[in-house]
């Protein structure tokens, strides 16, 4: 229901949106792509949002990840590493009258610490491997939202802290996305 009450066509580039809803990532410039529809909803399902939740989400992109958040819970920080899309962000979020969001720029690879702990996690993006300093940002009963792998072998998981330093990770569906910028690297093994 949510996805109609947030247009998502509103954060789509003008030249892509009879595509809003089409089930593919969109270029939104930069280089960078929004996430497919679908994804989007079930990470927001799966989350399960309340209205006292503080959430964090890496990867800002059009703004549209964020409004959805910001429509379930009492505040969003999102963090992008390109300015332009920062501003592209920021004013489709104004325009859609979403109040409670704060786009920072900077690396969000790592998370955003000093905005924390938060309720919710999400990555707008896959990564190879889950960074600790993620995990270590999450409330406890906090939930991370992410793709992990490398293509052509990507699942999406929802990571649920149950204790300090201890989590329960479900498996949701696989699929391959759009790598995160400066996101940590597996340790390879060199001869």
């Amino acid at each position: 229901d949510l996805l109609f009450v947030v247009k998502r066509e509103d954060f789509v580039p003008q030249a892509y949106r009879n595509l809003a809803f089409a089930d593919m990532e969109i270029p939104i410039g930069g280089g960078q792509l929004m996430l497919a529809p679908k994804i989007e909803a079930k990470t927001l399902q799966e989350l399960s949002l309340k209205k006292t939740d503080k959430v964090l989400e890496i990867g800002t992109g059009s703004g549209y990840m964020a409004a959805l958040l910001a429509a379930r819970s009492e505040h969003v920080v999102t963090v992008e590493s390109r300015p332009e899309l920062v501003e592209m962000a920021k004013q489709n979020l104004e325009r859609a009258g979403v109040t409670n969001v704060t786009v920072e720029l900077g690396d969000g690879a790592k998370g955003w610490a000093q905005r924390g702990p938060y309720d919710a996690i999400v990555v707008s993006g896959s990564v190879p491997v889950v960074p600790d300093a993620l995990l270590k940002q999450l409330r406890v009963g906090g939930k991370l939202a992410v793709v992990v792998g490398e293509a052509p072998v990507m699942e999406a998981q929802l990571i649920t802290c149950v204790a300090p330093g201890e989590f329960t990770i479900t498996t949701l569906f696989e699929t391959v996305t759009t790598p995160l910028i400066n996101a940590l690297q597996p340790t390879r093994f060199n001869f």
